[in-house]
């Protein structure tokens, strides 16, 4: 799937953007199936996070459902991204129960447009337990009220470098070390720091909702350790790039309509692929969820 900020391209004319939230009210589609509206991206493909959230969204309507299911929140998700989708359609998200134990329930929800699957995700479900507790300390970062929202850092420079779907979107973004849509980061570093929170605020108290926002919202900038460390711009013309799998582990519940830091990094980029590990923290400084993201990061000649 590919980013929202991919290689510049005139957005569609009735291109607009829309809110993450009015995208999560999923209609029923039979037993265990879900649809789900797209957002319009300027690329005309959908963006790899809508899937997942929707993803989110359907599993846990069947988790939630059941009265023995009702206090049990994501714990971790693994997708894999088979094809792109069209956002002008649609898409249906049927769900598979595999196994509900005494604590776990373990979905299968694959997102299908067209009869094409477009990922395949697998979900647990785990009830919250008393046990062992630690965590990484949450790395110093500036405040975020002391650092340029994205619109502010790229005032002046035009569409596409400066994508709407960026500058409008359901995440607002505060990069520490500048953000990489117009022009190649000041220092090549394998790594970063991205301050994001929902731009509707107060969002649904819902779980479920917080959880695929910030699986919304890691896909954003996942990669960008990747691209920072050889001075590459999601401007470059050279790259292509998609997300190919995804995984990510929720630790402890936080509110994406609160400052969430996510801290990233990118251990190895080789034969046309980079991965990328994220930490996302709480403002206050629980560590809310890890991610690790492989995509196919090329540079065309």
């Amino acid at each position: 799937m590919t980013s929202p900020a991919a290689s510049p391209s005139q957005p569609p004319a009735d291109y607009h953007v829309s809110d993450l939230l009015d995208v999560l009210t999923l209609a029923p589609d039979g037993v265990d199936g879900f649809v789900g509206e797209s957002q319009r991206q300027r690329y005309e493909r959908i963006f790899g996070g809508q899937l997942m959230a929707q993803g989110i969204v359907a599993g846990a309507a069947t988790v939630t459902a059941d009265p023995a299911g009702a206090g049990r929140p994501i714990h971790s998700l693994h997708v894999s991204f088979l094809a792109s989708g069209d956002d002008r359609e649609p898409v249906r998200y049927a769900v598979e129960r595999l196994g509900d134990s005494r604590s776990f329930s373990t979905r299968r929800v694959l997102a299908q447009q067209s009869g094409r699957t477009l990922a395949a995700m697998m979900m647990s479900f785990n009830e919250s337990a008393l046990g062992m507790e630690h965590q990484d300390e949450m790395p110093d970062a500036p405040d975020p009220a002391l650092l340029a929202d994205v619109a502010a850092a790229l005032d002046g420079i035009p569409e596409p470098y400066a994508p709407v779907t960026i500058l409008e979107g359901p995440i607002e973004l505060r990069h520490v070390e500048g953000n990489l849509y117009a022009r190649p980061g000041v220092k090549n570093a394998a790594q970063q720091s991205v301050w994001l929170r929902s731009r509707r605020r107060p969002l649904p108290a819902d779980p479920t909702i917080h959880a695929a926002f910030l699986a919304y919202a890691a896909d954003y900038s996942i990669l960008e350790s990747a691209l920072r460390a050889h001075g590459i711009s999601w401007a470059d013309p050279r790259l292509r790039q998609a997300s190919l799998d995804h995984s990510m582990w929720f630790h402890r519940h936080g509110r994406v309509d609160e400052w969430v830091l996510h801290v990233g990094r990118s251990p190895s980029a080789s034969g046309g692929r980079g991965l990328g590990l994220g930490s996302m923290y709480a403002v206050d400084g629980r560590l809310l969820a890890t991610v690790a993201q492989e995509g196919m990061l090329r540079l065309k000649g």
